[in-house]
């Protein structure tokens, strides 16, 4: 990923007040500090800051999908009625599917998900036992006419998903590939700095078997769970027979339950999309069978929106360095003479040659106070500072964002740790 550059050229203006049609904390920190633009509810434009943590949510989501074996494609966000026809979802998902006609009259809908898509797909793909199991994933927008759009960017009606597709020959083979999916699934979060537990779920509609939500404790979370911090043993609340102080069911510890947000789920499809979709396979007796389906997926926007939630302060966002939009903000303060802007602009240059992402706020005519304020605002992990008072044995003033202590530093100190511990 290219290095940020300067401040000052740098398509961002942050804001004292946050919107007052905006309620989620992630939509108010999110917007003050120029990362989104709300064009209407559940719409948000992702301006450079938030674009580029967008970039590195999927960075580390491809990685662990590319690990699966799993390979990337794109499927279209506009489909003909006739395929969701097949599965007779046209009609069940009216409430949520954006569905229009054409100016030919055809009847089109945007897609708020792909099982269908992706199975008609996989029939010119998948005739025997030996192309099987294989799998597939996209990170694609969706659309989904969401009546409660008002959580910032956690409910959203236009927004990015990374939906994975798994194809098997009977349901062991679904099983294996779902605890793996499961696992990486853990990664995913774990390395974007959330704390996920492995939720139990009802498989709704798909299956009679548990489906596995990955939920993040947050106030701002709709969803309630009864879980373990024990153990992390977890479940849905709505279908859960335990309550709060019940001894956990793996390790008899205390139960808690509290409010959630679900940043991804996987569910165990079976042959609910293939079999209308004539999806089948020959078996070594030449038989046809159906194909044993599986469905994973993950909210891009939704993940970002929940990171906010769970890492802000009063002063604004602390986000993750895994997916902090720089790992560095420098900021150049006081009166910009030359030979401090000499010396910061070699902070900057040394910094970025070292391939550390950074943000220079070399913006002239700006306090130094309302530096400070936006680079808390904006919650990059670290704050490096030169003055007049650090030009002497040119050193950094450096200081982690949420911590009250800055130190003096000599820079290829800095350099050498590198780490930042």
């Amino acid at each position: 990923m290219e290095i940020l550059m300067r401040q000052s050229q740098l398509f961002l203006r942050t804001a004292r007040e946050a919107p007052k049609d905006e309620e989620a904390v992630n939509a108010q920190l999110l917007s003050r500090a120029n990362f989104i633009y709300k064009l209407m509810a559940g719409v948000y434009a992702l301006l450079p800051l938030g674009y580029r943590v967008r970039e590195k949510v999927m960075g580390i989501i491809r990685e662990e999908m590319n690990a699966l074996g799993s390979h990337e494609m794109l499927m279209p966000a506009l489909h003909p009625r006739a395929v969701w026809d097949v599965t007779g979802r046209w009609e069940g998902l009216s409430k949520i599917m954006y569905q229009f006609k054409d100016s030919f009259g055809k009847e089109l809908g945007l897609g708020p998900t792909h099982e269908e898509v992706i199975a008609q797909i996989a029939t010119r793909v998948i005739t025997s036992y030996n192309d099987l199991p294989l799998s597939i994933y996209q990170i694609q927008t969706k659309f989904r006419n969401e009546p409660r759009a008002k959580s910032g960017l956690l409910r959203g009606r236009e927004f990015t998903m990374k939906d994975l597709y798994s194809f098997h020959t009977d349901e062991a083979s679904l099983d294996e590939f779902y605890e793996r999916a499961k696992a990486a699934y853990a990664r995913v979060f774990e390395r974007c700095g959330l704390k996920a537990y492995v939720t139990q779920a009802s498989g709704g509609d798909f299956s009679k078997q548990y489906s596995h939500e990955f939920m993040v404790v947050s106030e701002a979370g709709e969803d309630e769970t009864v879980l373990c911090e024990a153990c992390g043993w977890a479940q849905n609340a709505e279908i859960s027979e335990l309550k709060k102080g019940d001894p956990c069911p793996a390790c008899k510890s205390a139960l808690d339950k509290k409010f959630t947000i679900e940043v991804g789920n996987i569910f165990r499809l079976g042959t609910r999309f293939s079999e209308p979709n004539k999806l089948f396979y020959k078996n070594a007796a030449g038989a046809l069978k159906p194909v044993v389906m599986g469905s994973y997926g993950i909210g891009i926007e939704r993940l970002i929106g929940t990171a906010v939630e769970v890492y802000h302060d009063e002063k604004g966002m602390l986000w993750p360095e895994s997916i902090a939009p720089a790992r560095v903000h420098l900021l150049c303060v006081g009166e910009q003479t030359e030979k401090l802007k000499k010396f910061a602009d070699r902070v900057y240059n040394t910094l970025t040659k070292e391939t550390i992402e950074v943000l220079y706020d070399d913006r002239e005519g700006v306090r130094a106070g309302e530096k400070f304020a936006d680079a808390d605002l904006i919650g990059i992990p670290w704050r490096m500072v030169v003055s007049e008072k650090t030009l002497d044995g040119e050193k950094v003033e450096v200081k982690r964002r949420g911590e009250g202590t800055a130190r003096l530093i000599d820079l290829h100190d800095f350099l050498k740790a590198h780490a930042l511990k």
